[in-house]
């Protein structure tokens, strides 16, 4: 999979939201440690702005960034051949070259590049609010590569939304047993209660949680 498949199976962009501040919810409930936690997303991470965001611990990373001009999505996978630290310290041809100016300033934000300023990106989509489709860069990935842009280890659980695709993920991820039909219960959007909570973390409790939930932006019981 590449950035262009991806590009075909993202949802809308409201539905992608739902989604980043579900897979944030769930990561929070079971890891209360932030610094652990796979899936992040900030209601208030700027004005007018919210962010979702991945760290997998061993350098690959994505930003996706809701705005009122729609969304910018940079993905960093480190062992890429596509990494702009085995092409001469530039980004590859084609990755953000067709980024319209409506994302630039997240093309150039300086929590997207590095001390040289040069942007950390393997892979890039965009999509503004008025849009029917997301988009990319033109491209010619390297050969013989299986993931090129790293788009199938960054963006699997974006593309494959089904509890069974985060079940597996987090069974990996965190070597805990995951209940499925809490996981069910939280893609789904749904207000949080203790006993879902407990299914998932025994050792959280929603006042644990309080400050995540506000967040992340995550629906309350009425």
């Amino acid at each position: 999979m590449t950035v262009y498949d991806v590009a075909r199976r993202l949802p809308s962009i409201a539905d992608l939201r739902d989604l980043c501040r579900s897979l944030a919810m769930l990561d929070a409930i079971l890891s209360p440690d932030w610094e652990s936690r796979y899936h992040s997303f900030n209601a208030a991470w700027a004005d007018g702005e919210e962010m979702a965001s991945m760290r997998n611990g061993s350098g690959d990373e994505y930003s996706i960034v809701f705005s009122a001009a729609g969304v910018y999505v940079r993905g960093f996978c480190h062992e890429s051949p596509m990494s702009p630290y085995g092409n001469d310290g530039e980004p590859w041809p084609g990755v953000i070259d067709e980024v319209p100016e409506l994302f630039r300033p997240f093309v150039e934000e300086a929590a997207f590049t590095d001390e040289d300023d040069v942007p950390v990106v393997t892979a890039c989509l965009w999509r503004g609010a008025t849009d029917d489709r997301w988009h990319h860069g033109t491209l010619e990935f390297p050969e013989d590569a299986v993931d090129p842009d790293g788009a199938t280890s960054l963006f699997e659980l974006l593309v494959d939304r089904s509890p069974e695709a985060f079940q597996r993920f987090a069974e990996d991820y965190y070597e805990v047993s995951v209940d499925l039909g809490a996981v069910s219960h939280v893609l789904a959007l749904r207000p949080l209660s203790q006993e879902l909570v407990s299914l998932l973390n025994s050792e959280v409790s929603l006042t644990d949680l309080a400050h995540d939930i506000s967040e992340i932006g995550y629906p309350r019981s009425s």
